[in-house]
């Protein structure tokens, strides 16, 4: 009888080892199954959050150029002027230039090395807003210009200053091969990265080592074409573009009329 009883005891015994077994096995598996649910939430979570810092750090980014850079108007400084006066402004012409009607500004581009830079330029006073508007636009777009100096720089020799890929607004001289004055003597004429887009009339090509931008189906960093954000900046502003001319070509060329 102690035996039946004995081997009952153990019956009853395993049958409830077995039904903790289960029920730990079910609640090891619940508990897995509840700590990848987390950690699914978690990667998401995670992942969400990287994409979202990476949407900040572009949009800090962004807010940073535009903090730092600069876009600024100011009359002729005198240090500027004597630098000018005997290059842009010949000596024989001073007397021709009304500095008055002259703005200097200071512009931060986007060069070809994909850094931000601050560039000089003097324009026609009324039209200084504009192209503060206009350089600020494309620098946001970062379209590259690769030099932004006064053409002062190279003596106002406007042939070195194309050759170094230099864009540049006034200077007092006349038309090439005329005696027209150039609308850069009023400094209502713009030059953007004059070596990737030449000035061509007949055999004619400024600056003579352009030759190769003269085929305008290169699509190389700082070449003009229409339709782009640089065009688009210009010609939305009332300005026209050289490269539009009927019987010469001049693709650096952006004017408007005052």
């Amino acid at each position: 009888m102690k035996k039946i009883i004995f081997s009952i005891a153990i019956m009853i015994i395993s049958i409830l080892i077995l039904s903790s077994i289960n029920n730990l096995e079910k609640n090891i598996n619940e508990e897995n199954a509840l700590l990848q649910v987390n950690n699914e939430i978690q990667d998401n979570t995670l992942s969400g959050n990287n994409e979202e810092h990476k949407e900040n750090n572009e949009l800090e980014a962004t807010e940073e150029n535009r903090e730092t850079s600069v876009f600024t108007s100011e009359s002729i400084p005198q240090d500027v002027l004597q630098k000018m006066i005997g290059n842009s402004i010949p000596e024989k012409s001073k007397d021709k230039v009304n500095i008055d009607e002259l703005s200097y500004l200071r512009i931060t581009y986007w060069g070809f090395d994909e850094k931000s830079h601050v560039g000089e330029m003097v324009v026609n006073r009324k039209l200084d807003n504009d192209v503060l508007d206009i350089f600020k636009e494309v620098y946001e777009k970062k379209y590259p210009i690769e030099k932004m100096k006064l053409i002062d720089e190279y003596g106002a020799n406007d042939e070195k200053s194309m050759a170094d890929n230099n864009t540049s607004a006034f200077c007092y001289r006349v038309v090439a091969n005329t005696n027209t004055l150039s609308n850069h003597s009023k400094g209502a004429s713009i030059d953007i990265n004059p070596l990737y887009n030449p000035y061509i009339s007949g055999k004619t090509i400024s600056p003579t080592n352009s030759k190769k931008y003269t085929d305008r189906s290169i699509n190389e960093k700082g070449v003009i074409k229409k339709g782009d954000d640089l065009y688009n900046a210009f010609i939305k502003r009332g300005w026209t573009w050289g490269g539009e001319w009927k019987s010469k070509k001049d693709y650096q060329h952006f004017e408007k009329k005052i």
